[in-house]
Parts: C-alpha cells; sequence; structure tokens
C-alpha cells in the first residue's frame, strides 16, 4: 500500500495536496496521534493522522510540526478537514512541498478508522501474498532437491538473488551457484565461527553462514542484507540440506546394524543364512572365510567403529559383530584376502585406538565354519596376550599353547598349582626364584650354561636351585614327563598373568 494506492481509494475521500512527488513510498501502518511532537512515538513508514487539534497556529512551528514527522521516515500526513480545520493550513502544505513529504487532505466524512482500515487489510493481503510466494518458492525448492544439492543450491541463488555455496565438514565445496566469485568458499572458510549461524559483513557484502546439523556449511552472499521472506527460504534450504546430507549416515547406521545380525547369524547358524543377505556383503554360502578376534580393545562401541573404519579402507567385503563375552570384536574376510587385511587393521585398530590390543587369526574355513574359525582365533589371542599384545595364528600355536588356551581359567589355576604351587609358596617366603630358575633351565632344554647366564647367576647356583625345587616337588627333574608338567604348569601359569592384565605381577596359584 503506498500513499499514491491509498488516495485513489475513492470511498476514502482524500486528496494529495503537498509532496506529489513522493507518493509512492509504500506504508507500514496508519497511527492516528494528536501529539504537538509525535516523531519519539513514531519508528518509519508511518501514515500520521491527525485532527490538528493541538496544531500551533504559528505558520513557523506548523512548518516545524511536519519538519519533525518527515525526519522520523514516516511517509506521510493525513490532515482532518472537518473536525478542526476546514481545510489543510497554508504552512503545513508549503512544508510537505519543500521537504517533500506527501500531505494529505481527509474529507470531513471520513473517519480516520475508515483510512486504518484500509491501511491494514493492504497489508494483511500484502502479507499473505508473501507467505504464498514463500511457499511457492519452498515448493520449488523441494522438487529441485529431487536433481541433487546442486540443483537445490541453483534454486535457492535464483529465489534470493545471491550467491549460494555448501561446503562439506573438511571444508571441501559440496555445491557452488553458477557465476559466483571462486574465492566465495575460502571466503566462507575464513569467516566461518563457532556459533550456529551469524551474518558477516566486510567490503565483498553481506554473507550469512548456517552451520548444517551434520557438520556442513550453507552460505548466502549477497550485495545487501535479506530481506525476511528471503531468509525464510534461507532456513528452509538448511532444513532441506540436513535431511538429504544425514540419509547417508542414516544408510551407513542401518548396513552397520544389518551386517552384524548377519555376522551372529552366520555364527549362530553356520551356512544356514539367507543367500542373499550373504551376497549383499560379498560372500557366498561355500565362501572360504577366515576369522579374526581382537582383545583388550576398550570400550565396544568405540573399538566397533575403528575396526569398521579400517576394514572399509580396506575395501573388501567383511563381516563384523562384537564377542559375546564384551572383550572385543571380531570379523570375518575372504581367505584369499586374509592374511594382508587381518594385519592392517590389526595395525590401524592398535594405532587408532592407542592400546595394546590382542589379536587371534583363525583358521581357513567355509563360511559354515565361521564358529570354529572364530573358537580359534579367540584361542589364538589368549595366547597373543601371552606374548605380550600380538597378533597370533592359529596355526602358529604350539601343542601346550593350543591345549591350554581352550581352558577356563579354573582350569589352569589347578594345572598351575599342581606344578608350581609349592615353588611359588617357598619364593614367596624365602625370596628365592626357584620358578624362575625352573622356566629358563626348560626354555633351555636343560642347558646349564645358558639357563644360568639367562638368569645371571652361576651354574653351580643354578644346580642348587634345583636340587632344591626337586626335593619340594618330589619329583627327578631329568624326568621327561616331570619336565613335560613342568612347562605345561608355566604356560597356564602365563596365561592366568594375562587374565590379571599384570606383565609382572605374579598371581598366587593357590
Amino acid at each position: 500500500m503506498t500513499v499514491r494506492r491509498l488516495a485513489a481509494t475513492t470511498s476514502l475521500g482524500l486528496t494529495i495536496v503537498a509532496g506529489h512527488d513522493n507518493v509512492d513510498l509504500p506504508i507500514s501502518w496508519a497511527h492516528a496521534i494528536e501529539l504537538q511532537d509525535p516523531s519519539r512515538w513514531l519508528a518509519g513508514g508511518e501514515l500520521v493522522m491527525t485532527t490538528g487539534l493541538h496544531l500551533s497556529r504559528s505558520a513557523t512551528k506548523q512548518f516545524e510540526y511536519v519538519e519533525r514527522i518527515a525526519r522520523t521516515g514516516a511517509v506521510a500526513l493525513a490532515f482532518d478537514t472537518g473536525t478542526v480545520h476546514e481545510k489543510v493550513p497554508d504552512a503545513i502544505i508549503r512544508a510537505g512541498d519543500e521537504l517533500g513529504f506527501a500531505v494529505l487532505s481527509v474529507a470531513k466524512e471520513t473517519p480516520f478508522i475508515a483510512i486504518s482500515r484500509a491501511v491494514i487489510d493492504e497489508l494483511t493481503a500484502d502479507q499473505i501474498r508473501t507467505v504464498q510466494a514463500v511457499v511457492d518458492a519452498q515448493e520449488k525448492l523441494a522438487r529441485a532437491l529431487l536433481d541433487g544439492v546442486p540443483a537445490l543450491i541453483t534454486a535457492l541463488g535464483r529465489a534470493v538473488h545471491a550467491a549460494v555455496c555448501v561446503l562439506d565438514r573438511d571444508g571441501a565445496v559440496l555445491a557452488l551457484t553458477e557465476g559466483a566469485s571462486s574465492s566465495l568458499p575460502e571466503r566462507i572458510r575464513e569467516r566461518s565461527g563457532k556459533e550456529r549461524s551469524r551474518v558477516v559483513v566486510d567490503d565483498d557484502g553481506h554473507l550469512a553462514i548456517h552451520r548444517l546439523a551434520v557438520s556442513g556449511t550453507l552460505a548466502v552472499a549477497s550485495a545487501a542484507a535479506l530481506d525476511q521472506s528471503e531468509r525464510l527460504l534461507v532456513g528452509h534450504t538448511v532444513s532441506l540440506l540436513t535431511i538429504e546430507l544425514a540419509k547417508p549416515s542414516r544408510v551407513v547406521d542401518a548396513e552397520r546394524r544389518l551386517r552384524l545380525a548377519v555376522a551372529t547369524m552366520v555364527r549362530q547358524a553356520g551356512g544356514d543364512v539367507d543367500e542373499s543377505l550373504l551376497r549383499y556383503f560379498g560372500f557366498e554360502s561355500e565362501s572360504p572365510v577366515v576369522a579374526t578376534a581382537l582383545t583388550d580393545v576398550g570400550p565396544l562401541l568405540a573399538a566397533t567403529d575403528i575396526t569398521s573404519a579400517a576394514l572399509e579402507e580396506e575395501a573388501v567385503p567383511y563381516l563384523l559383530a562384537p564377542l559375546n563375552d564384551g572383550t572385543g570384536v571380531w570379523f570375518v574376510v575372504k581367505s584369499e584376502v586374509a592374511e594382508k587385511v587381518t594385519r592392517s587393521v590389526y595395525a590401524r585398530v592398535r594405532e587408532n585406538s592407542r592400546r595394546s590390543i590382542n589379536g587371534g587369526i583363525g583358521s581357513v574355513r567355509p563360511m559354515s565354519g565361521v564358529a570354529a574359525s572364530l573358537r580359534e582365533a579367540v584361542s589364538a589371542a589368549k595366547v597373543g596376550q601371552v606374548d605380550g599384545h600380538t597378533l597370533v595364528s592359529f596355526s602358529e600355536l604350539g601343542t601346550f599353547s593350543l591345549l591350554l588356551s581352550v581352558q577356563s581359567n579354573d582350569v589352569l589355576q589347578s594345572i598351575a598349582a599342581g606344578g608350581l604351587g609349592v615353588l611359588e609358596d617357598y619364593d614367596a617366603e624365602n625370596g628365592s626364584r626357584l620358578v624362575d630358575s625352573i622356566e629358563a633351565f626348560l626354555h633351555h632344554n636343560g642347558q646349564w650354561e645358558s639357563a644360568a647366564a639367562q638368569l645371571g647367576v652361576h651354574r653351580h647356583t643354578l644346580r642348587n636351585r634345583m636340587d632344591k625345587a626337586a626335593e619340594l616337588i618330589g619329583r627327578d627333574l631329568d624326568s621327561a614327563h616331570t619336565r613335560s608338567e613342568l612347562w605345561i604348569a608355566l604356560k597356564a601359569r602365563e596365561l592366568l598373568q594375562a587374565e590379571s592384565n599384570s606383565d609382572h605381577a605374579r598371581p598366587p596359584l593357590r
């Protein structure tokens, strides 16, 4: 609604009597006020209506009255000619012409409320038109998204008459409107802050930057500030982008859940798994595969993410799930890539988790034998823990380690205590090193010089220790059977030490 259009409404009886050159300014409100100085109550854009009730008779004061109103940014003065004044005072008209400020003469039969209603009705209709235009533009943006993010950004750029750019979480350009400055992405990176949204004004104009919930950025570069409708369209685009860019993460999450479910089914049901599920992840029911177990990996959720990321980098088919007891994770890959992939993934997980993890590799099995390969991998991982947190293949296990790795802690405790308990007690009471001496003696196949050198003692000292050990256990250390039992007890003791997560302290054996 402009002053000219309002005056053209014949039913209102309005006549433009001054300021004819500025009658196309839009009216933001109609305000009736009778103060001698209404300027403090005006914000700009108003049509001021008055009966002149308290208007001074002085022409100078009347001129100053109009001047104060015009200075506020009001667009026109509507002067009633039927209540106090018969016509608009000449000084008021002269002030309007000199100041370029529109003055309307209001017919005596026209109430101010009729003028206010005409203005408000037009403002309401204009708001409706604006809202409808925004809704129409939003629909166009939604349809544009069907052709991808670049099409959406192009549509937004046309709607707001500005350059638009979208960056991903790493600052790489996802989309940029045609004709936009090549320096815009760098300008966005330099001006971005920690706020969710910010507007920067610099020598290049206005830059509105919006962070997306999916760790990206939408920015709009314009010569002037965006109006309310344009800001609404930008906000709508932010919502569309957030939904669109979040799709991949939701798909990845769903795929991870499905992968875990398939891995669990394969372990529990062997080959009795829907072939289509296996093929989705790149396997066949008879694919030769290898299972790997990683333990001491820390919090399972983080470990699963780290391991999954490492496997994704290898770009090979895989299944992944946590171990049943919550001590780690396990995964399956095809046998032809198992050696390279497993060692690479183990190294990455160890590095990224910053933990001395244990790893075990099972033997090659068909998909129906995944459970058996996993049991072997878990056994090998136990030995890897004993060997200083390493990656151990089941095929590398010696007979004693293999037999002991599948035993429970209670069985290991019984084996270790039966062979070494008396010696542990004696060492604890006397500060001796009989168990260490037995271990060095057996490790060096009964070679006195080599074993004594490892212990840092004279061979005669070692002989005395061996005699004392034989006396305490009541067994002949020259017997192969005795040595075998002691070696098994030592290996059981190593596994128990690993379980206690101590490389130095020796847990009591009974």
